[in-house]
């Protein structure tokens, strides 16, 4: 009973909002710093694939574990929204026109955008629809040459392009979300909320950087070979 009431309490729904997107921040850090190994050349960036894939079901395992948190945080994330939206439309509306931030009023849109992005992102790098020549791509090690397929996949100005629109997104989303945290865990309060929200801009833009670098480097041939 309790833990129903927990879940359906609009403190329980933020926090596991905040709970999962930890976790999804979390993923984007160590993904990110997995995919700046472009930088240090094919053998060093197709190794550490060839590593990941070893893992066998551990990855799988984070894989549906990654699946799971990121529904999780979609679901209580519109839940709380509805909920929101329910109690007083129009008070709301004007309410959130006011008093949040662009970034703030615009995470539903940035989430939808982003959520696209993931879906296109696997599709074409990791189940290889979009691409699927992609999987009979083998470097001189007998290793699959990733290095060459994100070479060759942003090598498209429109792929570029895309990416570079959705990891903005992104930015915007972390901007609010980052800083929105501490809100939700008690640990702001009127004089650090502006340090905190800084904070997040700062991290949210940091994220854009590292990933936005990838795919300008590749389509400027900035890489080595």
């Amino acid at each position: 009973m309790e833990k129903s009431s927990f879940l359906n309490s609009s403190i329980g729904r933020k926090w596991i909002v905040a709970v999962t997107g930890i976790l999804l921040i979390g993923f984007i850090l160590i993904h990110l710093l997995g995919n700046l190994s472009i930088f240090l050349g094919p053998e060093i960036m197709n190794a550490y694939a060839a590593r990941l894939h070893q893992l066998g079901i551990l990855l799988w395992i984070a894989r549906i574990g990654l699946l799971a948190v990121a529904g999780l945080h979609i679901f209580f994330t519109m839940a709380l929204w509805r909920e929101n939206h329910q109690a007083s439309p129009q008070k709301y509306a004007v309410k959130q026109s006011l008093e949040t931030t662009l970034y703030a009023r615009s995470m539903r849109l940035s989430g939808l955008v982003v959520l696209g992005f993931v879906l296109f992102h696997l599709a074409q790098f990791t189940w290889k629809w979009v691409t699927p020549e992609y999987k009979e791509w083998i470097d001189s090690l007998g290793q699959h040459d990733v290095y060459r397929m994100l070479v060759a996949a942003f090598g498209n100005p429109w792929v570029t392009g895309f990416y570079l629109i959705s990891v903005a997104f992104l930015a915007m989303h972390l901007s609010h979300g980052i800083g929105s945290l501490f809100q939700t865990f008690g640990l702001s309060n009127k004089k650090l909320r502006l340090r905190f929200q800084y904070a997040g801009l700062i991290a949210a833009w940091a994220f854009f950087l590292g990933y936005a670098s990838i795919p300008a480097a590749v389509f400027l041939k900035l890489l080595p070979h």
